[in-house]
């Protein structure tokens, strides 16, 4: 498979459209399920051991189904298995409030993780493959605004309908069902990739040692931002609802930002830039502390820092989509997958250890993490 995929420009925009529409509903899914299942759990009587159990059962699906996902898109094709991981989304979301034996969430949970899976690595390659490269990283950046917003739009849900009853994971299915509609969309193109000669995860790490590195910094600053930084902020003197629109501005940020890191991805040298993203991170997180005490340059600061700290990762996804293709670029993108989840596990575990022994330590920890990343990268520039 060639760089770019040669299209007729209605049909790439269409394939483009159905495409980031799955990257949405990955976004959708995770951020759903983890909150709807945890407080529904919370409601039945369930404790945090649990909660964190069945929580657990996510990750393992994620784990297990990442290093055969190369294989599987060489024998069946990225078209088909987004349409059968949409509807598995799909069903499974309705499953949940219809399954008379709770022990039943546990596979259930585990093969949304599947599915959740599947969604995030195939829409990141789909979109690669799609984009051109003189646009490649404004199609990155479309990527991640979708993705941010599935994000957000799991809690918004939540916070219209409530999380008793069916009707919210009932939402999650007609949306998923939705996607699945565009994809099916005869006019819609996808790819072909060959059956990789290498399946070992290891091999992908060591093709791709710094993309592997962003995925990890990128999941635990957001992780550890979206769990402690409220707890940080009301520390410094804010209320509840102050430290909250501090998240928001953060997410906020993160989403708008990509707009211009697109456009500079597209017409600078995008190392340059990777590097030049961590610095300002690193300056940003280690000014938490000076400014968080003014409302009028902490909001500016956090809205920034959460664009330049996810631009990092939008940039990095157009490095990996420019070097690799076929069921390389696959191998990638799952072993990214694969790393996220480690992002996840570490990185709030990370920060509550600063926070247990510094006054600052969480602005501490993502300055150290931002500025170690931004070291290593200027060490390896010749490698992805």
């Amino acid at each position: 498979m060639t760089a770019d995929l040669v299209l007729a420009p209605r049909v790439r925009f269409v394939s483009m459209a159905a495409v980031i529409s799955v990257a949405m509903i990955f976004g959708l899914t995770y951020s759903l399920s983890a909150a709807l299942i945890a407080l529904d759990l919370a409601e039945r009587g369930f404790g945090e051991t649990m909660i964190g159990l069945n929580a657990a059962m996510h990750a393992l699906g994620t784990l297990l189904v990442a290093p055969i996902l190369p294989r599987l898109v060489g024998k069946i094709g990225p078209r088909r298995i987004v349409m059968i991981a949409l509807a598995v989304a799909a069903l499974t979301l309705a499953l949940f409030p219809a399954s008379p034996l709770l022990w039943l969430w546990f596979p259930l949970r585990f093969v949304l993780g599947a599915a959740s899976e599947v969604l995030f690595v195939l829409s990141e390659t789909w979109t690669n493959s799609l984009a051109q490269e003189k646009t490649r990283a404004r199609s990155m950046a479309a990527y991640m605004i979708a993705m941010s917003l599935g994000m957000a739009l799991g809690p918004l849900i939540l916070s219209i309908v409530g999380s008793q009853g069916a009707l919210p994971y009932l939402i999650g299915t007609v949306l998923c069902i939705g996607a699945l509609v565009l994809v099916a969309v005869p006019m819609v193109k996808a790819p072909h990739f060959e059956e990789p000669e290498i399946s070992n995860p290891l091999h992908y790490v060591r093709l791709a040692p710094l993309a592997i590195a962003t995925t990890i910094l990128i999941a635990a600053l957001e992780s550890s931002g979206l769990s402690f930084l409220a707890l940080y902020a009301m520390g410094q003197g804010w209320d509840e609802s102050g430290a909250a629109s501090l998240i928001s501005t953060m997410m906020f940020g993160a989403i708008v930002c990509q707009v211009p890191v697109g456009y500079l991805g597209d017409v600078m040298d995008r190392r340059k830039l990777v590097v030049l993203l961590a610095i300002i991170a690193t300056i940003g997180a280690a000014a938490w502390p000076f400014v968080l005490h003014d409302p009028l340059i902490a909001y500016p600061l956090l809205f920034l820092w959460g664009g330049a700290f996810v631009g990092i990762y939008t940039i990095m996804l157009t490095v990996v989509g420019s070097r690799f293709h076929g069921s390389d670029l696959v191998g990638v993108y799952a072993v990214m997958g694969l790393s996220w989840g480690g992002g996840l596990l570490i990185g709030p575990a990370l920060a509550g250890f600063a926070m247990d022994r510094l006054e600052h330590g969480l602005p501490i920890f993502a300055a150290a993490a931002c500025l170690a990343y931004a070291l290593y990268a200027m060490r390896t520039r010749s490698q992805t």
